[in-house]
């Protein structure tokens, strides 16, 4: 690490520009673990890009069509995760936070609330920046109980408080349920900035957020290309009748394949790799499924159309927020506890 030294004769402002600009440098040197992930996430866009490019050219169509568009759509998710995730873990906060909050924008509308549960709906956005400023500070215990303990007690409260009972068993479901779901879950990606130091593990908190990120990711696209290919059984045939058993084995099976080819990103054991990356591809489909039951029960194919070829945030992050837990205290028990 190189540091600025202020010496005789150097100016305080023009020491301060050299300080400022070194830890800019500082900034944006990574690992070499990290950068070959972000390489080959590159290769795979680049690959994808040209691939659909060339296929559109030859034999025009529908599907290629809705590859191109999604491919675009990743070029710009994939630039503006690898940033966040690279960037000072301040700004990396604020970014999931950013997410969350997004999520329940986008959700609350859709659900037809009553205008009484205003109070209510801006008490659940208010929830945001508490818990990431809770995952942020490394009160862990505090994290873990705030929304699960505490919000669970105090926003049924406030519903009752209106004084009207219409409606209400529907908003105590919902409320709480948002909340654990696309913030608690989400927020968890946070809270791997919290991990213990591990002996050994030298790609840290970002390590460990980019393999999430890149996992999730390719496990939504690797169970829709199997789907595609192979598929001909219905998981949901009447929540999701695209989404088929080919499409979750294989799915399941590749992502748990390059969980074990990535596991340079953590501090687990292949097999350790093996288990975690399918807990994750699984998790992911639930995420998934249950948000596709959500909307279908609503009326609605895609949450929004914030993301072309994807649909809304929900469509998208929907396998982070189930995901997102599950996957921290796997690391915390694989990576801390049993090091420990």
């Amino acid at each position: 690490m190189v540091c600025w030294r202020a010496s005789v004769g150097v100016p305080g402002v023009e020491f301060k520009k050299r300080f400022l600009m070194n830890k800019l440098i500082e900034s944006w040197e990574m690992i070499a673990e990290i950068q070959w992930v972000i390489f080959i996430i590159l290769c795979i866009l680049v690959f994808s890009s040209t691939a659909w490019f060339i296929w559109h050219r030859l034999k025009p169509g529908k599907l290629v069509k809705e590859l191109q568009v999604r491919t675009r759509s990743w070029w710009i998710m994939c630039a503006c995760f690898i940033l966040t995730t690279v960037a000072h873990p301040i700004i990396t906060h604020v970014g999931l936070a950013f997410l969350s909050f997004a999520l329940l924008r986008e959700m609350y509308p859709l659900l037809k609330l009553d205008s009484r549960e205003r109070n209510v709906v801006l008490l659940c956005y208010a929830v945001i920046p508490v818990q990431y400023t809770l995952a942020y500070l490394g009160m862990t215990t505090l994290f873990l109980a705030f929304i699960p303990v505490f919000m669970f007690v105090v926003i049924p409260f406030v519903l009752v408080t209106r004084g009207e009972t219409e409606g209400i068993v529907r908003s105590i479901s919902l409320m709480p349920y948002s909340l654990v779901a696309w913030v608690y879950g989400m927020s968890h990606l946070a809270l791997l900035f919290q991990l213990p130091e591990i002996p050994g593990f030298t790609a840290g908190p970002q390590g460990l957020l980019l393999y999430l990120i890149f996992l999730v990711g390719i496990n939504d696209v690797l169970q829709f290309a199997w789907g595609k290919t192979l598929g001909q059984h219905a998981v949901l045939p009447r929540v999701s009748p695209n989404k088929t058993w080919e499409g979750l084995i294989g799915g399941v099976l590749s992502t748990t394949l390059i969980a074990v080819s990535l596991r340079f990103l953590t501090p687990l054991e292949p097999w350790q790799a093996a288990l975690t990356g399918c807990c994750v591809a699984v998790a992911g489909f639930m995420g998934d499924a249950i948000a596709s039951g959500m909307k279908r029960d609503i009326g609605i194919k895609n949450s929004g159309n914030a993301i072309p070829g994807h649909g809304g945030y929900l469509d998208r992050l929907d396998g982070f927020s189930a995901a997102a837990a599950p996957f921290f205290h796997l690391i915390y028990f694989f990576g801390v506890t049993s090091a420990g």
